[in-house]
């Protein structure tokens, strides 16, 4: 089959998808992943075919930083969902025979599969269904309180809010395929069937999610063909005890200054090693004891860590649990916060430093907390093992080999 897998959002969005988009191609099909220009290269390089999908993200995040007011942060988000309209309606046009799609761009591929009469599977990294067995990611405290009833009332409202987001988009992309208003759904719920792409151990499947929603697993992102580990990264690891991985991935557009002095005290204070990823925010570090480095796969490298610190993004998120090596959660917006609480539920790591919080003081003492706590590391090594062994793949690759997504 031609499958074509639509996503969009920073590295943490796209890079899940090129591990299911391998299996899928190792299985006979044909594969290509619609997102934003920025990550051909990182498509391309795993051997997938590449559609382009307009938007910046990473000037998203710096503009919602700097926005006045809600509204202005709002009105940037429904320009950004207009481009991404044209652009999934662009890419399926290029021909496909199955989509799968992420939950933001959810009701975009949606309307257009309804149009070509394309099946569409949803292929989500949060969980996207309101349940009462948690808020979801993206919750605000404001709505619902606690208990199962709050966590109900705290979902709908981050799906509605999700469908507000859209809903422009929706209804112009539906005008332009010609397809009735009357009716039209925008929301990630609608979909089925669905398949999250996290492993159950760390959220599992709540009991009041709807049939065909099911939780199969991590998608593990793909190296790059003929990658190979930089020699000074190599030479770094080899000359003294495990680092402390350090990165915020996506996060903090433009404050890598303020950043990288915050991490170089936070480092000394704990007296670790430690390897700084630079990410969207050009974080850096100095010392005989830091190493600065540009994109490298988690997979190869937070084995041969101490602890990973991040933002808690899904995919960092997953890839330290694979590990099997306790974290530090420094989350900073979006589902990140929800992330951050289920490590420290799990206990493999010590309580969140919420970003806007974020010294060299405080990271440090919960470095040091970290490391010295032999149960983060001893939980850490368990559930790595048992996450290692699942294979989030599988159940896709099974439901589309059945012929049910024809």
């Amino acid at each position: 089959m031609r499958i074509l897998i639509i996503t969009a959002g920073s590295r943490g969005d796209v890079a899940p998808f090129t591990g299911l988009g391998r299996r899928l191609l190792d299985a006979g099909h044909q594969v290509a992943v619609a997102a934003h220009t920025s990550f051909a290269a990182l498509i391309e390089g795993c051997g997938l075919d590449y559609r382009p999908v307009p938007g910046d993200p990473q000037g998203l995040i710096r503009d919602w930083s700097q926005a006045a007011s809600r509204e202005e942060a709002q009105a940037l988000t429904r320009a950004y969902a207009d481009g991404l309209a044209d652009g999934v309606a662009e890419a399926v046009a290029g021909g496909a025979d199955l989509l799968l799609t992420a939950s933001g761009p959810a009701p975009l591929g949606q309307a257009v599969g309804e149009a070509l009469g394309i099946p569409v599977i949803g292929t989500y990294l949060i969980p996207a269904f309101a349940t009462g067995a948690f808020a979801l990611p993206n919750a605000r405290s404001t709505v619902g309180g606690p208990g199962p009833e709050g966590n109900l009332a705290a979902g709908r409202d981050v799906v509605r809010r999700a469908e507000e987001a859209f809903a422009g988009a929706v209804t112009r992309l539906r005008a332009l395929l010609e397809l009735p208003r009357a009716g039209a759904s925008s929301s990630s719920e609608d979909i089925r069937p669905v398949f999250h792409g996290f492993s159950p151990l760390v959220v599992p499947r709540p009991g009041d999610w709807p049939s065909r929603a099911e939780v199969s697993g991590y998608w593990w992102p793909a190296r790059p063909d003929g990658w190979q580990p930089p020699a000074e990264l190599v030479d770094f690891l080899e000359a003294g005890p495990p680092p402390v991985f350090i990165g915020f991935g996506s996060m903090a557009p433009g404050q890598g200054e303020r950043l990288s002095e915050l991490v170089t005290a936070a480092v000394r204070q704990a007296g670790v090693r430690a390897v700084v990823q630079a990410g969207w925010a050009e974080l850096s570090g100095w010392g005989d004891d830091v190493l600065a480095i540009g994109d490298v796969p988690h997979d190869w490298l937070f084995p041969r860590t101490a602890a990973v610190v991040h933002h808690a993004g899904a995919g960092t998120t997953g890839a330290g649990l694979r590990a099997g090596v306790p974290a530090v959660a420094v989350p900073v917006m979006a589902d990140q916060p929800f992330w951050a609480s289920r490590l420290y539920e799990l206990g493999v790591a010590p309580r969140p430093v919420p970003f806007q919080d974020l010294t060299a003081e405080a990271l440090g003492d919960a470095i040091t907390v970290c490391l010295s706590e032999p149960a983060h590391r001893r939980r850490a090594t368990e559930l790595g093992h048992r996450i290692a062994a699942e294979d989030g793949a599988a159940a896709v690759l099974t439901h589309i080999g059945s012929g049910d997504a024809r």
